[in-house]
């Protein structure tokens, strides 16, 4: 019986070569196929290709082990919510159409068990404070004129540019860029923001490619006390983390695959 619901982000797909990207998919093929027994819906909250881009007629090549297991899933009745993230946002119709997948360009308030838990779901860049640049660059990409514009290249130097530009600024990180910031995270400051408005059981975010578990916030109902808890999903280029929520509980765990 399908039951439980999973979370994953960050995969880059792509990165940094085809050899490394592909055995990286193979692992990921290896996990979709161990959860779907029990998987009712999978979230792959942002990055899952390291770039995308959808021409009319064109989507970059690759990808074939992925995609075809997912769509195997969805076949099989599986929902599958993929979320943009800051490399993968120009995503349109092709996922939807070709997949059965529902693409968010935004967060998510997201409730199961009939509204009685509640998530807020997102890829997390340019949430929280600051990051400027950052933020007037994504507006920029995001502009319908600035798409068109972007569609008038060839897809044979559009889709390598936009591909390197991509691969550059991953390079630029280090690991300390990825590392918790404690308060000063901007996911977190602004996962705090929205508590102040309105309550959410569930933070669950991608981007920051380090896996993190804490709690917000406990309030007490009709004496039981209730915990927001704060998720950072991690990656799948050195961690192999996901989430599960089983109706009841929302646990992070590791992926080995089998020898």
């Amino acid at each position: 019986m399908k039951t439980h619901t999973y979370f994953i982000s960050d995969v880059h797909l792509g990165a940094p070569s085809v050899y490394e990207s592909q055995e990286r998919e193979r692992t990921l093929v290896s996990f979709l196929k161990q959860i779907e027994e029990d998987c009712k819906q999978l979230f792959i909250v942002g990055d899952l290709f390291d770039y995308w881009f959808e021409y009319k007629h064109v989507v970059p090549r690759g990808h074939t082990r992925v995609l075809g297991q997912l769509a195997l899933m969805v076949d099989a009745g599986i929902k599958l919510d993929i979320f943009v993230g800051n490399h993968d946002l120009w995503m349109g119709t092709y996922l939807e159409e070709e997949l059965g997948a529902t693409v968010h360009h935004n967060p998510l308030k997201w409730s199961p068990n009939d509204g009685t838990t509640s998530f807020y779901l997102a890829h997390g860049d340019g949430l929280g404070p600051g990051d400027r640049k950052y933020k007037a660059l994504k507006k920029l990409f995001t502009n319908p004129l600035a798409i068109w514009a972007y569609k008038r290249l060839h897809p044979n130097f559009g889709v390598g540019f936009a591909a390197r530009m991509s691969r550059a600024s991953r390079n630029s990180q280090s690991d300390d860029d990825h590392a918790f910031k404690g308060e000063k995270e901007r996911q977190l400051v602004h996962s705090q923001a929205l508590l102040n408005q309105e309550w959410f059981d569930y933070f669950v975010y991608g981007h920051r490619h380090h896996e993190k578990e804490l709690v917000l916030q406990t309030k007490v109902v009709d004496g039981t006390k209730i915990e927001s808890i704060y998720i950072v999903l991690g990656d799948w280029i050195r961690l192999n983390t996901f989430a599960k929520w089983d109706g009841v509980h929302l646990t992070l765990n590791s992926f080995t695959p089998r020898k």
